[in-house]
């Protein structure tokens, strides 16, 4: 399958995304004091129904996995990184919550995430939270045509590690099209001048994911599917679907 999309085939995939982002929108809208993750799931499926589009992640097996992934989004809590399973946890004051989700629509995907707090905020958290935010928008500003992948890597990942922040071992962004994961993968941390050329009509899907206290490492949740900080403190997941476009790099995950 090529990697190369057709302006007509961003113009779907434009559509794919904003469903994602309007899903994101009422999710975060949502999110309280008392609130559930799974009545967050509950949301953003009824968004996906009613465009008539389709959950990417719920039943997703990729190879790795052992069981199929049970949500329609990822939910992941304070030190929960990436994929964890909307459950019957109850938002607190302070969490600090990142909600990934993907959706097919006439066949095409589009992908995104956002973290924020719930309730009162603590300064450490919100700054990290931002610098997830800043490190995505550094990767997406550049993802340019005839850049090279390990430019968006360093782009991502330099100021973040300066800055004192881990960067989830292991894991990056990702190619997007017909499928939801597919080649090529997108460091957050990388060499300028290193990997692939950037080339028109790329779409891949950038996403930053930071940990508090400059550590890597995670491990893997009993439920098979959530990964943790191993040092235990919290983290931040942020993401795009992007494409690579004579005029520059064109967010397709927007509203």
């Amino acid at each position: 399958m090529s990697m190369i999309k057709s302006p007509e085939e961003i113009a779907l995939m434009r559509e794919s995304g904003r469903v994602v982002a309007d899903a994101l929108a009422r999710v975060r809208e949502a999110a309280d004091v008392g609130v559930s993750l799974k009545e967050l799931d509950g949301v953003a499926a009824e968004v996906i129904a009613a465009a008539s589009a389709t959950p990417a992640f719920l039943d997703y097996r990729p190879r790795w996995a052992s069981v199929p992934f049970p949500g329609v989004i990822c939910t992941s809590v304070n030190d929960a990184v990436v994929h964890g399973i909307p459950n019957d946890y109850r938002l607190a004051d302070g969490d600090l919550l990142s909600v990934d989700c993907g959706a097919f629509l006439a066949g095409w995907c589009g992908d995104a995430a956002v973290s924020f707090i719930v309730g009162t905020a603590d300064p450490v958290d919100q700054a990290l939270v931002d610098a997830t935010d800043e490190a995505l928008a550094r990767g997406i500003e550049a993802a340019r045509i005839g850049s090279k992948m390990g430019d968006v890597g360093y782009a991502i990942g330099g100021a973040a590690r300066r800055a004192g922040y881990g960067l989830l071992a292991d894991h990056g962004g990702h190619g997007i099209g017909r499928t939801m994961h597919a080649d090529p993968h997108v460091p957050n941390d990388g060499r300028p001048g290193r990997g692939i050329k950037l080339t028109e009509g790329l779409v891949i899907a950038i996403e930053p994911m930071l940990i508090l206290g400059g550590k890597d490492d995670y491990y893997h949740d009993d439920d098979q599917w959530t990964l943790r900080s191993a040092n235990g403190r919290r983290a931040a997941h942020s993401e795009h679907t992007v494409a690579i476009t004579a005029e520059g790099p064109v967010i397709l995950t927007l509203p």
